[in-house]
């Protein structure tokens, strides 16, 4: 038993010199079929009866004392094995060669053309406003003088919640418009970017979510003339100074009188193409004198106030000023697409 002790315990010292090189050969020497620590576990014949029990104990500790030194220099020696130098390089890596670039990302289209928008309006004293994309009903439309059988609020064209249908997403940030009205804060001048909601096929035209950005400008002696020269600076800066602009007379239940804004068509430069429908214009936003009613149920008194608003889809301005031609490519996240932007603009 003492000679026993003694030859484990040099065993263990010389297991303690083997590095991370020495993973196989230690695997050989010691637990191969003719390996020390099957030779050792022999010796058990030669312990007297009485000490075989703490003899076994020893031998077990022992092997697998082994073992583990033996994963311990197989995991060292596997890990070399990864950052090994290719042929031809050095046998060390350098430490103090720089990290591999990492590849920087850029703003997207619609992020680009939304904060152009914004700077643009901020310039005539617009300040920004948002609201929920969760809205109730009279915030997306009874305030705004839609009456209950108007088409807007069929089902096809607005996403209802099913659980409580007095709420839906809201199909535009006019929501955004009313909530900052009834804060009673006069004069409003404000702009209102942000996603909406419509029950749509999703097309190359259309989508059944996507941006606005809506204009209010609420106060005393406000025209349709203040409207029109808003609008036309708007379009001049976002599409340069030759770009034609006209007005054609149109519906809308929250102003009256209501007009389309058309532009001259960027992609065929008024000639006439598949995205003008042949016509040269192109329709870019919605606009008016705010109703009566609408101030009225916001607690604004429709006899001394009066105002404008607006609303464009920024998908339809970026999709005109980068001439893409496909609506979907937006949400698609396509990075040969998107990699084509830069946030300069």
């Amino acid at each position: 038993m003492e000679q026993l002790l003694q030859q484990i315990d040099g065993y263990k010292k010389e297991i303690a010199t083997y590095d991370e090189g020495d993973a196989e050969t230690f695997r050989i020497r010691w637990l191969g079929t003719k390996g020390l620590v099957k030779t050792i576990m022999g010796e058990m014949k030669n312990v007297a009866p009485e000490q075989k029990k703490e003899a076994g104990q020893l031998l077990n500790e022992f092997k697998l004392f082994a073992e583990q030194r033996y994963e311990e220099l197989k995991a060292v020696s596997a890990n070399s094995k990864s950052i090994q130098p290719q042929a031809g390089q050095n046998s060390k890596p350098d430490l103090t060669l720089p990290g591999d670039p990492t590849p920087l990302g850029s703003r997207h289209p619609i992020s680009l053309v939304k904060n152009q928008v914004v700077r643009i309006f901020q310039r005539l004293g617009f300040a920004v406003a948002e609201g929920p994309e969760i809205e109730d009903d009279w915030h997306n439309f009874t305030a705004l003088n839609l009456p209950d059988n108007h088409p807007a609020r069929d089902m096809q064209d607005t996403f209802y919640i099913s659980q409580n249908p007095d709420w839906l997403l809201r199909t535009h940030t006019s929501n955004v418009q009313v909530r900052e009205m009834e804060k009673g804060k006069l004069p409003v001048r404000i702009i209102c970017p942000g996603r909406v909601y419509r029950n749509e096929t999703i097309s190359a035209r259309a989508h059944c979510f996507f941006h606005q950005v809506e204009g209010l400008y609420i106060a005393e002696n406000v025209s349709f003339a203040d409207l029109k020269q808003t609008l036309y600076f708007f379009v001049q800066e976002m599409f340069g100074a030759t770009v034609k602009i006209r007005f054609r007379p149109s519906y809308f239940p929250f102003t009256e009188p209501s007009a389309e804004m058309d532009i001259s068509c960027l992609i065929c430069n008024g000639e006439g193409c598949s995205v003008c429908k042949k016509t040269g214009w192109v329709e870019i936003l919605g606009c008016g004198m705010v109703h009566p009613n609408v101030l009225d149920n916001c607690g604004i008194d429709s006899n001394k106030y009066t105002g404008f608003a607006f609303g464009m889809g920024i998908e339809r301005i970026t999709m005109l000023k980068y001439q893409i031609k496909d609506l979907r490519l937006f949400s698609e996240n396509d990075q040969r697409f998107l990699k084509q932007f830069t946030s300069a603009v």
